[in-house]
């Protein structure tokens, strides 16, 4: 297989909640494959941050402020970029949220945050973005599941969920959208070591659990993930559609 068929030059890549963490890695590595990257989140000084230490790096970079969870405004700022600016060929859906509590004592409305965070902006930005990739015959959708996508533990039953429900809207997205062209899967990390993950990071106790349960012995670095964002962004995945890859250093391949 040719390297060629990884490369990005001349694809712009709209990867939400960008500005830190995961999608703002997943930014820079699709930068360096020659994407024109578009930021998205709704603070406009972490995004300009982001944006300024993807342009250090000499990469090609645009901003789009918006609140994914919001349907209507998502749909208005997509459309409008795309008259304005031109085509969005890669859509990243990253945007998400955790919130830790016994499930008997789960606040109803972090459950409905969750639910609009990890699972309405995935559909709000995939719908926005696909009517424009369906009339062009051609678009890539990548969606960040998880681990929990697959696995269950104490304190996160709502989140867990949510990754279970973005894994199944990938097939869906696939099954309704491979007839015009899109490819649509889902990126799946495991234990990584970001923002959203920091109490566990600081917690020793669930360090060593994890060490010993991931066959890796540790905690994946987000740089990790670009590979495999990599492959389902370019040509080199042009027959795959409606999977999920789990990039989690075996944690999902042992008891």
């Amino acid at each position: 297989m040719s390297v060629e068929l990884f490369k990005l030059d001349g694809c712009r890549a709209l990867i939400t909640g960008s500005s830190q963490g995961i999608g703002f890695a997943l930014a820079k590595g699709l930068s360096a494959a020659g994407a024109k990257i578009l930021l998205n989140g709704r603070n406009l000084a972490k995004l300009e941050e982001a944006a300024d230490a993807i342009r250090d790096g000499g990469g090609s970079v645009e901003i789009l402020v918006c609140d994914v969870t919001d349907h209507d405004r998502t749909r208005r700022c997509i459309d409008d970029f795309e008259t304005n600016s031109g085509p969005i060929d890669i859509l990243v859906n990253n945007a998400g949220v955790q919130h830790r509590a016994p499930l008997e004592d789960f606040p109803a409305e972090a459950f409905e945050r969750l639910l609009a965070t990890n699972i309405s902006s995935v559909f709000n930005a995939g719908q926005a973005v696909a009517r424009h990739m369906i009339r062009r015959g051609r678009g890539k959708i990548v969606n960040i599941c998880s681990v929990q996508t697959a696995l269950a533990r104490p304190g996160i039953a709502p989140y867990t969920a949510s990754k279970g429900a973005v894994a199944n809207l990938t097939k869906g997205m696939a099954t309704d959208w491979g007839r015009y062209g899109l490819q649509c899967n889902g990126l799946a990390p495991g234990y990584f070591d970001t923002p959203l993950n920091a109490a566990l990071v600081s917690d020793s106790n669930f360090s060593e659990w994890l060490m010993s349960r991931t066959p890796a012995g540790r905690w994946g670095r987000v740089d990790e993930l670009v590979g495999a964002c990599l492959f389902l962004s370019s040509e080199a995945s042009s027959f795959v559609n409606g999977t999920t890859i789990f990039v989690d250093g075996g944690i999902t391949a042992c008891l």
